[in-house]
């Protein structure tokens, strides 16, 4: 068996002799390496929004509990609730937008509309937008050992205009999940 000098690296680092090819790692051993989902996610965040609509700042409250599909999100600014989204996937999902008049209900966490969030297919999805900073059009400006501490978004709203939006997050609190 002929090798090349950029592939025995590879197979040295893998731990593999020249003339042998490694293992592939068991699947026990990749779900290992991956790290778990806790049972509960609890988290506050600052948040700016910047727009053709205006300006804006706040809190968000996020309570997110991916093993049962559960999701309680809540924009607070100017002194007032900007918008309540709530449900699970067993019930399904309703967000409330006051200012817009905007109370409906979906079967899935991605047809439900977000205003000042990347649009996110499912529970799971939106765990990761918070936890890794994982998202279309979303950018992690500032990190510590639990995760992103400063996100920033960049999109388009319902109108297809631009907007910005930064996350700050202030707390953070999981639950781990019960073996």
């Amino acid at each position: 068996m002929r090798m090349t000098w950029s592939i025995l690296p590879a197979l040295f680092l893998a731990g593999a002799l020249p003339g042998q090819v490694p293992a592939p790692e068991p699947p026990a051993a990749v779900a290992a390496a991956q790290p778990a989902q806790p049972a509960q996610l609890r988290a506050q965040y600052g948040w700016g929004y910047a727009g053709a609509q205006g300006q804006g700042k706040g809190t968000c409250n996020v309570l997110i509990e991916p093993g049962k599909g559960r999701v309680v999100l809540e924009l607070q600014g100017l002194g007032e609730r900007l918008m309540l989204l709530e449900g699970d996937s067993a019930a399904g999902y309703r967000v409330r937008i006051p200012r817009q008049d905007l109370d409906t209900t979906a079967a899935t966490l991605g047809a439900v509309p977000l205003p000042f969030f990347p649009q996110v297919a499912s529970v799971d999805a939106l765990y990761r937008l918070l936890a890794e900073g994982a998202g279309p059009g979303v950018k992690v400006t500032r990190r510590d050992p639990s995760g992103p501490v400063k996100l920033q978004y960049q999109g388009v709203d319902d109108k297809g205009k631009e907007v910005m939006v930064w996350l700050e997050r202030k707390r953070w609190e999981t639950t781990a999940a019960a073996s």
